[in-house]
């Protein structure tokens, strides 16, 4: 059952995690309360750990890919695009190059992990980055038509964090798929935490204003999405392809609208319904079994 939910759910928690950036953007500096997530998420981690009798790499060497996958997947693309939008970048344009992150996971596993795409899922593919075009189209030439002058270094930023994510999905399944999920969960929260705690230090005043807001947004960013959205991504990509894990990171933008229509009463325009759509489609034709297209044509790049 939960195999079957997890997709859903993850795609859900996943994509609260831009509704409380929006909260904690009003009571802490954006790095700072990264870090302090990711302090938090290991000391939970570590605790579930303990109770569960969680099995611990044997070795400096698996110690050291765990806390490296963490450094991609979590510190420092979390750290990028935090920071590209808080110079500026506009959520429409790097919602874009998120939408980038399926494209290029899926051609990434094609060459590193022999993973076999078929034309059902290249078109799924096709039509999530489609619809997530759609889907923002209107903020994005807004921004556009505003100018991004002076932006040039976080939009590079954000790409990088972009690729960052992308290698660190990948990582996961080349090194870490006999892990146990849990004692590799906490580490990879060691290793974002090695990579923000000193950007917070450098760059910020460590702001935390802990208001019941700062505090709530903090709950649910270390329970709702750093244990229970980060564990069930890393259970997708253990028992599937990463291309499918990767490609429902097409649903977040839609589903962030949706969620901030409700919650901020911002408008659903017509692109959004229509985008929404197809990105459905896309992730659903990625994301089937595919029992029933055995004599399907498969690509490998």
């Amino acid at each position: 059952m939960l195999d079957r939910l997890a997709p859903a759910i993850f795609a859900f928690l996943w994509s609260t995690g831009w509704i409380v950036a929006k909260y904690a953007a009003m009571h802490a500096d954006p790095i700072t309360f990264l870090a302090v997530r990711h302090a938090l998420a290991a000391c939970a981690f570590a605790g579930l750990c303990l109770l569960i009798g969680a099995k611990w790499p044997k070795s400096g060497v698996g110690f050291g890919k765990a806390i490296l996958s963490g450094v991609f997947l979590h510190g420092l693309y979390l750290a990028g695009v935090w920071y590209a939008i808080g110079q500026g970048v506009p959520s429409g344009l790097s919602g874009i190059i998120a939408g980038l992150q399926p494209l290029l996971t899926a051609l990434a596993a094609t060459f590193l992990l022999g993973e076999r795409l078929s034309s059902r899922q290249r078109i799924g593919l096709g039509l999530g980055f489609a619809g997530i075009l759609i889907a923002i189209s209107p903020q994005l030439l807004a921004s556009l038509a505003a100018g991004l002058t002076g932006l040039g270094i976080p939009l590079i930023i954000n790409l990088v964090a972009m690729t960052s994510v992308t290698y660190g999905t990948i990582y996961q399944k080349q090194h870490l798929q006999q892990a146990d999920l849990m004692a590799t969960a906490t580490l990879q929260f060691v290793g974002a935490l090695i990579v923000t705690l000193p950007i917070a230090l450098l760059t910020e005043d460590m702001r935390f204003d802990w208001t019941w807001q700062a505090i709530a947004s903090m709950a649910w960013s270390v329970i709702g999405i750093s244990m229970g959205a980060v564990f069930l991504l890393l259970r997708l990509i253990r028992h599937g392809q990463v291309s499918r894990a990767a490609s429902l990171i097409y649903l977040m933008p839609p589903m962030v609208a949706i969620e901030a229509a409700i919650l901020f009463g911002e408008p659903l325009t017509l692109p959004v319904v229509v985008g929404t759509a197809i990105v459905v489609t896309g992730v659903y034709l990625v994301n089937r079994k595919a029992a029933n297209f055995k004599k399907e044509t498969t690509w490998r790049g």
